[in-house]
């Protein structure tokens, strides 16, 4: 339960196969009244799966998804009246004009006509298409598609609409459109389930977030939620000058700081440390012993991004035993991966540092 409320929709220990394989495991999940809820995961990871798996599409294989306590499997004229559900490839007619389409969708749901008329116009206002109501929809342009798209999955006044990456090939300016948008029709009371595998939308627009990946749910919690939970380290950028970066960092190890990664890169040093306001005291000491002037400071924390690419590459080697880390290390040098990189995830992740030492050491 969020606050005083129930879940709308709650997906309980769900598995779903699709011939002999094993798209979802074991998915547990509750989406709350007036939220935007968005799914995370890479091409493949499961989420269309899933977002059809909630709106009854696809039957599944074990588990039950509720709404409102109400299951949904056995409630097929409900799912018609609550959910609207806009898919990665246009559902409208292209040889009927915008106006037509909006109509015949409110028919298909059985919506009075002159409620459809009035709905139809509503909507066409909403979307920015009402000068192009008598145009063709093969006649609009790729973002326009998409507008109607939003549109006709919303005639029939749905309290849940899943989208399924909405913005998926459209430019910069008309993802910032097409997420405006969707933020205004949340604001009217309607759910809004949204999938991407652009994050940094996602952190911007939901207020929470499930990360998938092969099928299993990884983590669910708003962006900075999660940030918080999942980044041990924050990340400490100094550049200074005259820039005897080598010895900043040999002075650094000497005095054993908690530092988990230290490198220097791009004119800068980096670390990364659980302890950024202790660690920077003692290196600003350690600049001013070494008569390093300071340039340029700045503490982050890593973006969801970093996190996102963490939860998953830990799940994908989890279970991996020490003596098979060198095998993983080889497989990501081969990969075009940097040691750099390799060693930060590897942190990141609980790796002790020592055992990566040695693997490093017995593949150089």
């Amino acid at each position: 339960m969020q606050g005083n409320q129930p879940p709308l929709i709650s997906c309980q220990n769900v598995y779903k196969k699709l011939g002999m394989n094993l798209i979802l495991k074991n998915i547990n999940l509750d989406i709350y009244p007036n939220e935007i809820f968005g799914i995370i995961g890479v091409s493949g990871a499961g989420k269309t799966t899933l977002l059809r798996s909630l709106i009854g599409f696809y039957k599944i294989n074990h588990g039950t998804v509720l709404y409102q306590d109400k299951d949904i499997s056995k409630q097929t004229e409900l799912i018609r009246k609550i959910f609207g559900f806009g898919s990665q490839d246009n559902c409208f007619y292209e040889k009927l004009t915008l106006f037509e389409n909006l109509m015949y969708f409110g028919q298909l749901y059985a919506v009075p006509e002159k409620e459809r008329i009035q709905r139809a116009n509503e909507l066409l206002g909403l979307v920015g298409l009402a000068e192009d109501k008598n145009t063709l929809a093969k006649n609009l342009s790729g973002g326009m598609k998409r507008r109607l798209d939003l549109a006709c999955s919303l005639m029939h006044s749905p309290k849940i609409l899943i989208l399924d990456e909405p913005t998926a090939g459209l430019d910069p300016g008309l993802r910032k459109h097409m997420w405006d948008l969707i933020m205004k029709i949340n604001k009217t009371g309607t759910t809004v389930i949204v999938s991407s595998h652009l994050l940094s939308e996602i952190e911007h627009f939901c207020t929470r977030i499930g990360i998938i990946n092969h099928g299993e749910m990884l983590k669910v919690g708003p962006p900075n939620e999660l940030k918080d939970l999942y980044s041990r380290d924050e990340e400490i950028h100094l550049e200074t000058w005259p820039g005897n970066y080598k010895q900043i960092a040999d002075e650094i190890r000497k005095q054993r700081l908690p530092v988990n990664y230290l490198t220097v890169k791009e004119h800068k040093i980096i670390a990364y440390t659980p302890q950024a306001e202790f660690v920077l005291h003692k290196v600003l000491i350690i600049l001013e012993n070494m008569r390093e002037r300071l340039l340029d400071v700045s503490v982050d924390k890593p973006s969801l991004n970093e996190v996102f690419e963490a939860l998953t590459e830990k799940q994908r080697i989890k279970g991996i035993s020490e003596d098979k880390l060198i095998e993983y290390i080889k497989s990501a040098l081969k990969k075009g991966a940097t040691k750099d990189k390799i060693e930060q995830t590897l942190l990141h992740q609980g790796w002790p540092e020592d055992v990566i030492n040695g693997a490093m050491i017995k593949i150089s």
